[in-house]
């Protein structure tokens, strides 16, 4: 028998123990409605009323402002944020200033490559949602380059692309051009 208690899982049960919400734009009842994203409190008067908020609240706040760090690209301060992916530093000139203090920036520092495609900016080490590493134009938006393996600033010798990327073959570092078109491989010699 398990010992799990299912109530703790059922979202029509945790909005049944909450109080009588009404909407804020027309005054109807909330009511739990459903999507591929999950549960979530829509309008009941749908379609009149396409009011919806999230089940679950994602606590965004400042934490605390670091009075003695300036941001580098406008100077204002920086502050400790809880986002949705956790805590980060942040300008507090936002949506302004969309500067954001990575960790990895200090050891990446020595594998700057340049962006093939604009030839103005640094390709640097980021993470997704999933917690998977990827390498992307330090430009974004401006630039959308990205790639899924570390770049090697190594250029291609068939197609001549300023950028190639490593990759391990049965064991061994290879080097791969990252055009679709080209896909050139070369051992690594360097290892």
């Amino acid at each position: 028998m398990s010992k799990i208690d299912h109530s703790l899982f059922n979202a029509k049960q945790h909005a049944l123990e909450k109080e009588y919400e009404v909407c804020p734009e027309c005054g109807s009842e909330l009511v739990i409605k459903h999507s591929k994203s999950g549960p979530f409190l829509g309008c009941a008067s749908y379609p009149a009323c396409s009011y919806i908020r999230p089940l679950a609240h994602h606590d965004n706040h400042d934490i605390k402002v670091l009075e003695d760090s300036p941001c580098p690209e406008c100077g204002n301060h920086l502050v400790i944020r809880n986002g949705r992916y956790g805590m980060f530093i942040g300008c507090t000139g936002y949506p302004e200033c969309h500067y954001i203090a990575h960790d990895e920036q200090d050891s990446e520092a020595e594998h700057n490559v340049d962006c093939p495609k604009c030839h103005k900016g640094q390709l640097t080490k980021r993470k997704n949602k999933f917690g998977k590493f990827f390498y992307s134009c330090d430009r974004y938006p401006h630039c959308k380059y990205s790639l899924n393996q570390q770049p090697v600033a190594q250029k291609c010798p068939e197609c001549g692309w300023a950028v190639m990327v490593q990759k391990q073959r049965s064991g061994k570092a290879v080097l791969q051009c990252p055009q679709k078109s080209c896909q050139h491989k070369i051992e690594n010699q360097s290892e």
